[in-house]
């Protein structure tokens, strides 16, 4: 039985195909039309491996954009997806804190991947991966290099959150002569400070999996590491969470399709 699972991301739309045998998966940028990039990734990801839409018992979307894929079976909050995948990803992972392009939740689950409670910041850009976007920008910097530039440096404090003031103090410290590997550090230690404060109302987590696109800028994985006193575990599909879950959602609970 081959199922698929659509996570359609402000900025990156996952495919994830699953059968007995393992997965596959196809990442592409999500673009100015969520729909498209779901459509595409999807047929992209059936090519690669030989098949057809009708080879699929059950295609499950989730994301901010899967109300816009006319061509899937069922529609599932983020929140359900990342847990299951993450779980996947870690067995008996009991948080899970996702950072994507627009928003951050921490999700607290029962360590069997079903979801207990959850936080989520989705009213600003604050702590997300376009606010990292915006601040490297302002750097003259990529977002990929903040890493390297912060590592080792002692962070400089930043005292707004908001984007647009942050973005301002950012270049206001850079006239006063401050080196970016400390600014970039104080950001990263901001972004985590914002998502920790989320995870502590929750509850500590033993086990901590880091997921979502800011999971792979190594300096806030540490900085939330520091800040919850835990380790974060970073798997190197850890992007795929959501896609992943909603795939394994339709394989326990498949929709049976007219043929």
């Amino acid at each position: 039985m081959f199922t698929v699972g659509i996570d359609v991301g402000s900025v990156t739309t996952k495919v994830v195909l699953l059968n007995g045998r393992g997965w596959r998966y196809v990442v592409r940028p999500t673009g100015c039309s969520p729909r498209q990039a779901g459509h595409e990734a999807f047929e992209e990801l059936l090519g690669q491996a030989g098949l057809s839409q009708d080879d699929i018992s059950c295609v499950i979307g989730t994301g901010y954009g899967r109300i816009s894929l006319p061509f899937i079976d069922k529609a599932v909050t983020e929140i359900t997806c990342h847990a299951r995948g993450a779980h996947h990803l870690l067995a008996g992972a009991d948080m899970v804190i996702d950072i994507g392009g627009q928003d951050s939740k921490v999700i607290l689950t029962d360590g069997r991947g079903s979801v207990v409670n959850f936080a989520m910041n989705d009213k600003c850009a604050a702590g997300t991966g376009r606010f990292l976007e915006v601040i490297a920008a302002a750097l003259g910097s990529d977002v990929s290099e903040l890493a390297d530039k912060a590592r080792g440096a002692e962070p400089v404090a930043i005292s707004s959150m908001c984007t647009v003031f942050a973005e301002s103090e950012v270049i206001s410290l850079l006239a006063q002569g401050v080196a970016k590997g400390r600014i970039i550090a104080g950001i990263h230690r901001s972004v985590a400070s914002r998502v920790a404060a989320m995870a502590e109302r929750l509850g500590k987590g033993e086990q901590i999996i880091f997921t979502g696109g800011v999971a792979k800028n190594e300096g806030v994985r540490e900085a939330l590491s520091r800040e919850l006193g835990r380790e974060i575990i970073v798997d190197l599909r850890s992007q795929l969470a959501g896609a992943l879950g909603a795939a394994l959602l339709a394989r326990e609970k498949p929709v049976r399709k007219e043929k």
